[in-house]
């Protein structure tokens, strides 16, 4: 095998490992809080816990992306039970609800599935991309009766891309701007698009011809397409380096790039909580959540589980920065996070689907 699926391998499963590993603190906007669910801070894949201090979901429309009444809009089909989530409306306007609702340990969250979904349509097509094969996947998913994933939370951007799919839009025009659409989110299905196609021998320039084409499905933003094309050129240099570079180099790059002094924010040795949460929001807006997780992959970039446990233990959107992190650090160290990748519910047909999206034998 050579050293370019080694590290794609490990990317590939650390995203889903950083993912289940934030998934029980998931949008905990206050560590303390996290502290209290658990005393010592996450340190293991756990389960969700029926009571969420910050959620709130309650506000959160049903029939279209953002906040707003959680009714049918005009003639529509409600989008949250009648089209998507079918079967979990009846917890969004519950005080107090966790996101992921009575997900166990070692589960994954919509985004994650949604690169799975990616990962499959990839495979299907001999490593490359097809737009309309992915969005007829990723509506078939979605809309499944019952749900094929465990979450009971769906983005902003999924209520409104299937918002404006059900006023009859076309489905390949159906991404949304919303307050929240520049987000961290919509770079967690990147990263197997990354790693398929280059090892495939497409070029990097038509890979990020490809990711933005990809992106603008669901996230119709510039600004997040240009720290996607960011994101892209780093996981290539990381998948391709030779063993003398330094990913701490390719990583300070990208940061400079985005307008982040990462040496000397890393020189000042602050503690966490002051970066993340402090000098950058810990919410999904990719204007915070960019510099967070190159700050964390700077700090963390020769530990990896390191890295993802203290991404979960900052909390706010820490799942989807933490998926985007996990891809970066599994391809800077080779390595990947064994003890929970191996605890992970999905790990069969994960690995499975890593095999097949790579063309790796299954043995």
């Amino acid at each position: 095998m050579s050293l370019q699926h080694t590290r794609a391998i490990a990317a590939l499963k650390n995203l889903f490992v950083a993912d289940a590993l934030a998934m029980p603190v998931h949008w905990y906007y206050n560590p303390l809080d996290i502290e209290k669910a658990f005393p010592g801070g996450v340190t293991r894949l756990e389960s969700a816990p029926e009571y969420h201090p910050s959620s709130i979901m309650s506000l959160h429309s049903t029939s279209k992306g953002g906040r707003g009444k959680q009714t049918a809009h005009g003639h529509q089909r409600e989008i949250v039970g009648e089209v998507i989530l079918k079967g979990r409306r009846q917890y969004w306007n519950q005080l107090g609800q966790h996101y992921h609702r009575g997900m166990q340990a070692g589960e994954n969250t919509l985004n994650a599935h949604c690169a799975r979904v990616l990962m499959r349509s990839l495979a299907t097509n001999n490593g490359h991309y097809n737009k309309q094969h992915f969005i007829d996947e990723y509506i078939a998913f979605m809309t499944a009766d019952p749900p094929v994933h465990p979450d009971t939370y769906a983005e902003s951007y999924h209520r409104s891309f299937f918002a404006n799919l059900e006023s009859g839009k076309a489905k390949d025009r159906c991404g949304a701007v919303t307050h929240d659409t520049a987000s961290i989110g919509g770079l967690v299905t990147i990263a197997p698009l990354v790693l398929a196609e280059r090892i495939a021998g497409t070029s990097l320039d038509k890979v990020q011809v490809l990711c933005r084409e990809h992106l603008f499905l669901t996230h119709p933003d510039n600004s997040l397409a240009n720290t996607c094309a960011i994101y892209v050129e780093l996981l290539d240099q990381l998948l391709f380096r030779s063993d003398e570079t330094s990913t701490s180099e390719l990583i300070a790059n990208a940061a400079e790039r985005a307008g982040l002094n990462l040496s000397g924010l890393l020189a000042k040795s602050r503690d966490d909580r002051e970066v993340v949460g402090g000098l950058f929001s810990s919410a999904c807006y990719i204007s915070g959540s960019w510099p967070s997780v190159l700050y964390l992959a700077g700090k963390y970039n020769t530990n990896p589980r390191q890295a993802l446990l203290a991404n979960t233990n900052l909390g706010g959107d820490n799942a989807h920065r933490g998926a985007v992190l996990g891809a970066m650090l599994g391809l800077a160290t080779a390595h990947t996070v064994a003890e929970d990748y191996e605890a992970l519910v999905d790990k069969e047909s994960l690995t499975a689907e890593i095999n097949a999206l790579l063309k790796l034998s299954a043995h």
